[in-house]
């Protein structure tokens, strides 16, 4: 049930669908993935509607243990995370999934 998609077989279906290059559908593809980094390292929330909602939150820190070493406490620091809420319609599709 389980198979990845890479941004290569994205780019040759939409370039299959729109008769653009896959030179083109790459460079639209690769741009706007990048425009998603920036904003949100730029600390923005990026909201697509129907798809969903990526915005960077502040993970707080924490105390974890080494799965090696369960008795050994790490101290995790605090970091920024992307964090992703599905829109509806993604939301409603998903959770069709039959396996």
């Amino acid at each position: 049930m389980s198979k990845c998609t890479t941004k290569r077989e994205l780019v040759v279906k939409i370039a299959k669908e729109t008769g653009l290059t896959q030179l083109e559908v790459k460079e639209v593809v690769q741009r706007f993935l990048d425009s998603i980094i920036d904003k949100l390292a730029a600390g923005n929330t990026i909201e697509l509607r129907n798809f969903g909602i990526l915005k960077p939150v502040k993970r707080r820190a924490r105390v974890g243990r080494n799965p090696n070493n369960p008795t050994v406490e790490v101290q995790i620091p605090e970091k920024w995370i992307a964090d992703f809420k599905p829109g509806k319609i993604m939301k409603d599709k998903v959770s069709k999934i039959v396996a």
